[in-house]
């Protein structure tokens, strides 16, 4: 229950910045949200997680039969076993929606400067929510054409 909860807490947390970064109007206070009541909220929500998974204060609440993870172990199979407990998928997808949506940020602020449009940023937004690394390559690709010539002006 107590994963469930993270688990739906930190996508709601997710969502709401998204929606803000997509929607709302690009302001300071806009920015600041997304930043520290998004971005912030989720980095401190993964942190606390990891620390008490790793001090063992917390139940992983592993699935049946699966054997213990040790959190030294970092390889495929350590990995696989830190996955098979809802501790360990919570505390990644966190990671992932904390990194996806600083990177999200960075797009849209950077497609902002460059003069790209709302309509024409929001598919790689929207890219970047559903499967970051993509988005976030595709919008490099995109962006060097007008970041050489900001340079050479």
């Amino acid at each position: 229950m107590l994963w469930q909860t993270l688990f739906s807490f930190t996508n709601l947390v997710a969502l709401i910045a998204w929606a803000l970064l997509l929607f709302a109007p690009r302001r300071p206070l806009t920015y600041s949200a997304i930043l520290y009541a998004g971005v912030g909220l989720l980095c401190l929500t993964y942190a606390v997680l990891l620390v008490l998974l790793i001090g063992k204060v917390v139940d992983p609440v592993a699935l049946p039969g699966a054997a213990p993870f040790d959190i030294s172990d970092y390889s495929i199979g350590g990995l696989r076993k830190l996955f098979l407990t809802d501790a360990g998928v919570v505390v990644g997808w966190t990671h992932y929606l904390a990194f996806d949506l600083f990177v999200g940020l960075w797009i849209s602020r950077d497609a902002d400067n460059k003069g790209f449009s709302r309509l024409a940023q929001a598919p790689i937004l929207v890219l970047t929510y559903l499967a970051g690394p993509l988005g976030l390559v595709i919008w490099l690709a995109i962006r060097e054409r007008r970041a050489r010539a900001a340079a050479r002006s």
